[in-house]
């Protein structure tokens, strides 16, 4: 609808994720260069972590764009806590696969040699994978295991892992994680843009889509269009489509702080589920990421568990059986416990 009363080819500010409006802001300059630096090196991890909406998909869009079908071959996968035989029947299907075993064993075998395929021809193969942080343990594990593969002494498998920041404090604060982060060899956190960059970005976004001088804006606008959003760009997008529309239904050509206002008034009449809940109250979202951080939790209980009841069946058959020297000792309880 706005669109037509500012005479412009498309809406700019759609919350559908669309690599042509690439916006590049410090923080996805710098997470470009991480990539760029992370691809060169054909092995390993490379990890991007963000909050919701702060343009995490969009950069994976822009990637892909600028990547060489010739030269890498791109697996995408969007987590919803999937586990992890799937994942490894996503990873085959990628890979062109036909008729997918369901054992295991043979499930691996049948990923090597497609990775090998892929290596014949001269390609690499990148496995994208979003929302990271749904991803249970035994997934991340077989992620891991997949990253093994290599021929010719080079990696036939290289991972790109995007989440949202609880992913990054899960990869941090996980022991069980620990065989996964050393294998991180670029890792970047995109932060929202800066006060200064909101008006670029508007201004991006406008242009891509046609804009010819309406709507103009007040100075007063951009400072209150950041506070609004805090910078993150698919906040931006948010306020602004309802800022365009209001501007179109009032007849006016310039947006400034007082019709942004007015706009965030009826919003907040319009959506009361947008204020805060009540104390003691959990959205889905919020039981979900107890929820995961439980499982993992218990994921990392049983493991030392394990270990510890390893070394206990250690001690018992020492005091059954004969003397065992010292240094036999220490080194098989380090052997249990790791």
């Amino acid at each position: 609808m706005y669109e037509d009363h500012f005479g412009l080819s498309e809406r700019p500010f759609q919350l559908t994720p669309d690599p042509k409006y690439w916006f590049d802001s410090a923080t996805h300059r710098k997470a470009m260069a991480y990539l760029g630096y992370g691809l060169a090196q054909g092995e390993g991890f490379i990890v991007i972590t963000g909050d919701i909406g702060a343009g995490k998909t969009t950069l994976v869009g822009h990637l892909t764009a600028r990547i060489d079908p010739a030269n890498l071959r791109v697996i995408s996968l969007v987590s919803s806590a999937i586990e992890a035989d799937d994942l490894l029947r996503v990873v085959a299907n990628g890979l062109g696969v036909s008729d997918v075993p369901r054992n295991k064993a043979d499930l691996l075998a049948a990923i090597e040699r497609g990775l090998n395929a892929v290596a014949r021809t001269g390609r690499r193969t990148l496995l994208i994978v979003d929302e990271a942080q749904a991803l249970p343990l035994p997934a991340l594990e077989e992620l891991r295991m997949l990253s093994n593969f290599q021929a010719g002494g080079k990696a036939l498998l290289q991972i790109f892992l995007l989440g949202q920041p609880e992913f990054r404090e899960r990869l941090h604060g996980s022991y069980s994680l620990e065989q996964l982060r050393q294998r991180v060899i670029a890792l970047h956190h995109l932060e929202p843009m800066g006060e200064e960059e909101v008006a670029d970005y508007i201004g991006h976004r406008l242009q891509v889509a046609g804009w010819q001088g309406q709507p103009d804006f007040a100075e007063d606008a951009f400072p209150l269009l950041y506070r609004a959003t805090d910078g993150v760009p698919r906040r931006v997008n948010q306020l602004m489509g309802r800022v365009m529309l209001h501007a179109a239904i009032a007849g006016t050509t310039l947006i400034d702080a007082a019709l942004i206002e007015e706009v965030q008034a009826d919003a907040a009449r319009d959506l009361p589920s947008a204020s805060a809940p009540p104390a003691g109250s959990a959205t889905i979202a919020d039981e979900g990421i107890l929820a995961e951080r439980i499982a993992a939790l218990e994921a990392r209980i049983a493991e030392q568990d394990a270990a510890l009841r390893r070394v206990l069946t250690l001690l018992v058959d020492w005091v059954e059986n004969e003397p065992v020297p010292l240094a036999s000792r220490l080194e098989a309880v380090r052997g249990a416990a790791a």
